[in-house]
């Protein structure tokens, strides 16, 4: 008898000393330190660094999806390297070198296929989300024998990915039913140089940023039979355009009951989209250029970050009343914001000064800090179970 009470005393105590402590993954993030190749998980119940993950590349323009289970983060790399990183193991688990250079990524409705949108060589390629094997290899070829970079790269539901050729001016949806053998439905003139892409919650609307032209193309995916709409035409006509230091991401879009809150190109303006009608309904300044406009999850408020030489403000928007109720001052160069799943904070990557910022989004005070190296993009689980992101 006392035999066996000491062989499972020293059980519980070798299984002790080597176990992981359970816990869950619904409140765990990602945070992209762009500069050394490396990401932090971080729990956002406690406002706390977990781990620090090295040796992920070129993370420059990085941005991370995640399974279903939120179990496993997928990071895309500026370098073409697709990282799977096991978030409660905190490790590397798998790796692949898959073009000369990448810009993002998606992952399929059943959480099956990972997606990468490549500018070198141009075109899309599918993985297998377990394993990292090749499953599907789209070239981006148009015209005469030329490749084009691959923008904006979104999943849809039905297994489907939308995405957008740079160079060729074409949207083009790969259903990848068949992994295998993916169907591909091209829409030609599109505008010139689109640039970024967003789909909307439900699956329904893809919208590409168009570079090149003063407006937008809508995609219909419920009726792709109706072809490429363009919308906001001309809404910076009879105007001198600014200098575009940045980008506007289209991604981060926002969303209330009846509009849309898109950033201008170039301008120190947000757009108002009527969601029926998708027109314009009017506009809010703003301090700069916006990059990032981002509905908290319920829809009241959005926050917007700012391109150079503005670039160390953020200003929140009261979406009822249509105006900004806030401008502040975190610090030098805020790359990237992303809310806590029910949206009481908000985090703040705060690159020139080496730290995240933690804001409640009720009281707009700032509740915590954490060092980080060159933060940039910031990626909780909760995009898990979001179309779009």
């Amino acid at each position: 008898m006392r035999r066996n009470l000491f062989a499972l005393l020293l059980l519980v105590l070798l299984l002790g000393g080597c176990a992981t402590p359970l816990r869950g993954t619904g409140d765990l993030g990602l945070i992209i330190e762009r500069a050394d190749g490396s990401v932090l998980i971080v729990e956002s119940t406690h406002q706390q660094t977990l781990a620090r993950i090295e040796g992920l590349g070129d993370l420059s323009h990085a941005s991370v999806v995640y399974s279903r289970d939120e179990r496993y983060a997928y990071v895309f790399g500026r370098d073409g390297a697709l990282t799977k990183v096991d978030m409660l193991r905190q490790r590397i688990a798998g790796r692949v070198m898959q073009s000369g250079n990448s810009i993002g990524g998606a992952i399929s409705q059943d959480g099956r296929l990972v997606a990468v949108a490549n500018y070198q060589p141009g075109g899309v390629k599918v993985f297998d989300a377990e394993t990292l094997e090749l499953m599907a290899d789209i070239p981006a070829a148009y015209g005469d024998g030329k490749y084009s970079k691959v923008v904006g790269l979104e999943d849809s539901t039905g297994n489907r990915f939308a995405f957008s050729l740079y160079d060729a001016g074409e949207i083009w949806v790969a259903d990848l039913h068949d992994p295998r053998n993916p169907v591909i439905e091209k829409f030609r003139d599109i505008g010139r140089l689109p640039y970024d892409a967003l789909v909307s919650m439900d699956g329904r609307h893809y919208i590409a940023g168009l570079f090149g032209e003063d407006g937008l193309a809508l995609l219909d995916l419920w009726h792709p039979e109706r072809g490429v709409q363009r919308i906001l035409d001309n809404y910076g006509r009879g105007e001198q355009p600014l200098p575009v230091y940045k980008m506007p991401h289209l991604e981060g879009w926002a969303l209330s009951e009846e509009h849309a809150f898109l950033p201008a190109i170039g301008r120190h303006e947000l757009l108002i989209v009527d969601r029926r009608t998708w027109q314009e309904a009017g506009r809010i300044a703003l301090h700069g250029q916006p990059v990032f406009a981002m509905a908290r999850p319920d829809g009241r408020q959005i926050w917007i970050n700012f391109a150079h030489p503005h670039n160390d403000t953020v200003q929140v928007i009261d979406t009822v009343k249509q105006q900004v109720i806030a401008t502040l001052t975190p610090g030098k160069a805020i790359l990237h914001m992303e809310f806590t799943p029910r949206g009481e904070h908000i985090w703040l990557s705060v690159r020139d000064e080496d730290r995240v910022d933690v804001y409640d989004t009720t009281t707009l005070k700032r509740i915590a800090e954490l060092p980080a190296r060159k933060p940039s993009g910031i990626f909780f689980t909760a995009r898990a179970h979001r179309i779009g992101l």
